[in-house]
């Protein structure tokens, strides 16, 4: 027997290793399965799904540091591993690692937009990842809050112990004032009030912002994962115009996407609008 006939023996018993470690995951026999996707490691060290699968049985076992050490070695053989990211997002959040664990969940958004139906999971994605977005917002919200708070009140005691002298500054001047620097700081904390998404940035069906806008070739935008089970269920047609429509006439909306991305930027509360 060769090398290649060696390789291809080790490859099969690796693949028949995973395919049993998804039969005891299934069974939530964990501990199992871990040690079924370990064996096809051992063998095939380098196909990034093997590690993955063991990482989602750390994941479920709460061993966060296993979760991060499997994802980024499977990060390390396969960058576009949409799992590999989001799994390793939501160690680093379990470690408080809060600006690290946005950045591989917003990493696992823009690999998973389009992706393959079979694994695709663009709505688990953001629901964690607007989940950590919304508590930085409410953070810096709060910190922006007191911050203007303490401003303005120097600035009050400021104005109200300006001396009135000469006539140059009156009581008058001090009450006009006083309310124009009222008016000031309620407009600079504006920013940070929640209020209604505009309807533009969000699909016609769920009424929610949208995730993975694509765009029908009559010009309605619709959430990707929405559209799609449309046309699996109700029927190939655009449900607004009611014009032939099939999946593979779906556009993604880059426009739109970076609409959304850029009034989230500005409006952290929106993370938390759905």
């Amino acid at each position: 027997m060769g090398p290649g006939s060696a390789l291809s023996a080790a490859a099969k018993q690796a693949e028949q290793l995973r395919k049993d470690g998804n039969n005891y995951f299934k069974k939530g026999r964990f501990g199992a399965a871990i040690d079924a996707y370990t064996e096809a490691i051992t063998l095939c060290p380098n196909v990034p799904v093997y590690w993955t699968n063991r990482a989602l049985c750390h994941l479920r076992r709460d061993n966060w540091l296993s979760v991060e050490q499997d994802c980024r070695r499977a990060i390390q053989l396969d960058y576009s591993s949409v799992k590999a990211h989001y799994m390793l997002g939501l160690a680093s959040l379990k470690k408080a690692e809060s600006d690290e664990g946005v950045k591989e969940l917003q990493k696992a958004m823009d690999l998973g937009r389009g992706a393959n139906p079979k694994g695709y999971m663009v709505e688990e994605i953001w629901q964690e990842l607007a989940k950590a977005k919304y508590l930085q917002w409410e953070h810096a919200s709060t910190k922006r809050s007191w911050e203007l708070q303490s401003l303005k009140e120097v600035c009050e005691i400021a104005l109200r112990e300006k001396p009135i002298v000469d006539g140059s500054y009156s009581e008058d001047d001090r009450s006009k004032h006083l309310e124009a620097l009222g008016l000031v700081f309620r407009e600079a904390g504006e920013a940070d009030l929640p209020s209604e998404v505009p309807d533009y940035l969000c699909c016609k069906i769920t009424l929610d912002i949208f995730r993975d806008p694509v765009i029908t070739p009559s010009g309605v935008t619709y959430e990707r994962a929405v559209i799609l089970d449309h046309l699996q269920k109700v029927g190939k047609f655009d449900p607004i115009t009611r014009e032939p429509l099939n999946q593979s006439q779906l556009v993604p909306n880059l426009a739109m996407k970076e609409a959304v991305q850029a009034y989230l930027d500005k409006h952290g509360w929106a993370y938390r609008a759905n």
